[in-house]
């Protein structure tokens, strides 16, 4: 349908303008509210499977140019179908004819010859296009270069695998959660559901196949949740007990805030700058069956709302470049700049260092990117720990061995995202 191909490059376009890819497709759906839910699959699997492989689509439209493209929603077209051509299973034709009759929609009559030119000679030339764009590695790994650089230099043995896994599609893996029902009782209903999955660990099931949220047993009545198996560590490191006071800093939009009162029964406050991401973690919260008090403020001016009582755990899940969840936002990747590593890394410190006063004699405080740049994560415990000296780094809990061997760096792979944790106790 070229309607869903032409929408599909507006949402790319309005990408590469700078705004996020979940915002643009939300945007639509509220314009479009009678899109079928096949409609809705088809043109979000255009949007994100062109950001995902963009390295590679754009590779290959340099080479079907003869001279710059004057108009960018030509190339977002171009874009869009060439991802169509190469990654789906598409009928060639359609996609042609589709994109085509797409200018028309989009106000470019004049450009149909272009459009079918490109996207045709493509077709008669596909196997050596492709291999001409898989020489380099801006099109092999479909990242910016600069990012390909910085996890070479970080993980030279490493960096190939966290490209091809930032490429694929992410897994569903859902929390269980445990005051309603247990892991192997889930795993049964699952079942009798005719939904394949297998536990990961702890309170994680990870599904064979993604469904949709409406389709998995329970969710409406809180007995799960949809967290990475990754996150999900963040409560059993951070050593909870029943009493404790405990702040979830940066707390939208909950997932780790509900499982910490899912283990413990704690006195806990979520704070978040986001008003409306805040909405969001009481709406989990209300779903879940919790409670926890909700504040509207900034983690780095605690005076401005702190009742001056000491903290004695912290969760301080701060914001960051996001680089080890590009695989569910692929605009991330196209979006930043090496620059704003920087610019997180700062805002971090000063995070932590606000955080740092609200912790009690013998607190435990749960550092958590899901970054896995090492400006972000052990640069910048370093970087504490040399300006704390009260402060020292615990082994996390647990025989995690990838975590252990990679000072709390968790690399993503086929079950779980990209994270980093440092547990600190205050001396």
């Amino acid at each position: 349908m070229f309607e869903l191909q032409r929408l599909a490059s507006d949402v790319v376009g309005q990408v590469m303008s700078g705004r996020s890819l979940d915002a643009e497709l939300q945007s639509v759906w509220r314009r479009r509210p009678h899109l079928s839910a096949q409609h809705r699959a088809s043109l979000q699997d255009m949007a994100y499977g062109t950001l995902r492989f963009l390295g590679a689509v754009d590779g290959v439209l340099a080479k079907m140019l003869e001279r710059p493209l004057k108009d960018d929603r030509v190339r977002h077209l171009l874009r869009v179908a060439l991802y169509q051509l190469v990654y789906t299973r598409a009928a060639p034709h359609a996609v042609v004819d589709h994109a085509v009759r797409a200018c028309d929609a989009l106000g470019l009559p004049a450009a149909k010859s272009l459009i079918n030119g490109v996207l045709r000679n493509f077709l008669r030339q596909r196997e050596a296009i492709l291999a001409a764009v898989k020489r380099t590695e801006a099109g092999r790994f479909s990242h910016p270069q600069w990012w390909i650089d910085k996890l070479r230099a970080q993980y030279p043995q490493d960096y190939r695998d966290m490209l091809r896994h930032a490429n694929a599609h992410p897994p569903l893996t859902l929390r269980v959660n445990r005051r309603r029902s247990t892991v192997d009782e889930y795993i049964a209903r699952l079942t009798a559901a005719g939904i394949n999955a297998r536990r990961l660990g702890g309170s994680a099931v990870m599904l064979e196949r993604a469904v949709p949220v409406s389709r998995i047993p329970g969710f409406l009545e809180g007995e799960v949740s949809v967290q990475d198996a990754a996150a999900q560590r963040a409560a059993s490191y951070l050593q909870l007990e029943p009493s404790l006071r405990v702040l979830d800093a940066c707390a939208a939009p909950g997932g780790k805030t509900a499982h910490l009162l899912e283990c413990a029964d704690v006195e806990l406050l979520a704070v978040d700058t986001d008003a409306k991401r805040l909405e969001r973690v009481q709406s989990n919260l209300t779903r879940l069956g919790l409670h926890a008090h909700l504040a509207h403020a900034d983690a780095a001016d605690p005076h401005a709302w702190w009742d001056g009582k000491p903290y004695a755990r912290i969760l301080a899940d701060v914001p960051c470049s996001a680089s080890g969840v590009v695989r569910r936002h692929p605009d991330i990747k196209w979006l930043r700049r090496p620059d704003d590593i920087l610019r997180f890394a700062e805002r971090q410190r000063r995070i932590l260092d606000a955080l740092w006063q609200l912790l009690g004699s013998d607190g435990k405080l749960l550092y958590v990117t899901c970054s896995v740049f090492s400006e972000e994560n052990n640069d910048q415990i370093e970087r504490f720990l040399e300006r704390h000296h009260d402060a020292r780094r615990l082994s996390l809990p647990g025989p995690h061995t990838n975590v252990q061997r990679l000072a709390g760096q968790i690399l993503p792979d086929e079950t779980h995202d990209g994270f980093f944790y440092a547990l600190l106790q205050k001396s």
